[in-house]
């Protein structure tokens, strides 16, 4: 136990160590924390809390929740509807990256980490991790980012 928790403190540090093609803001910080208290949970479709798992786009709300108390719909394509459009260079600690993983567009949801790493619920069997966006099966399947917006 005493290792996850020292691998989750250096992912926190590594993702709020502002790297040369992500900014972070004053949210950066919580919102990373939140995403990242999150690794290891497992997957379940329609899951949307530590206890009882999350799916891609119940992890995104349950982060937006308890980070900010920000409610989110829980469906990757609505939560790409939400907040505003921002480019690969505009990325920043906590933007949504939508991908299309079921060959339809935005079916996936994770949350930018910074560094080119995004957080999000895979699929059936595995659990919430962290992955490269650079990777070759990512890049290829690349929806889009959206900023949503934190109330002062």
């Amino acid at each position: 136990m005493r290792c996850n928790y020292l691998f989750l403190g250096i992912l926190i540090l590594s993702a709020c160590a502002a790297p040369p093609q992500a900014q972070l803001t004053p949210r950066s910080p919580e919102m990373v924390f939140q995403a990242l208290a999150n690794a290891g949970v497992p997957y379940r479709r329609g899951g949307d809390s530590r206890e009882n798992g999350f799916d891609c786009s119940g992890l995104v709300a349950h982060v937006y929740r308890e980070a900010f108390g920000i409610q989110l719909p829980h469906n990757a394509q609505a939560q790409s509807r939400m907040g505003k459009p921002v480019t690969l260079s505009q990325l920043e600690a906590g933007d949504l990256v939508f991908y299309n993983t079921e060959r339809r567009p935005y079916s996936h949801v994770g949350i930018f980490l910074g560094d080119n790493r995004f957080i999000h619920a895979p699929r059936p069997g595995t659990a919430v991790r962290v992955e490269n966006m650079r990777g070759a099966y990512w890049v290829r399947r690349f929806d889009g980012a959206r900023r949503i917006s934190i109330p002062n």
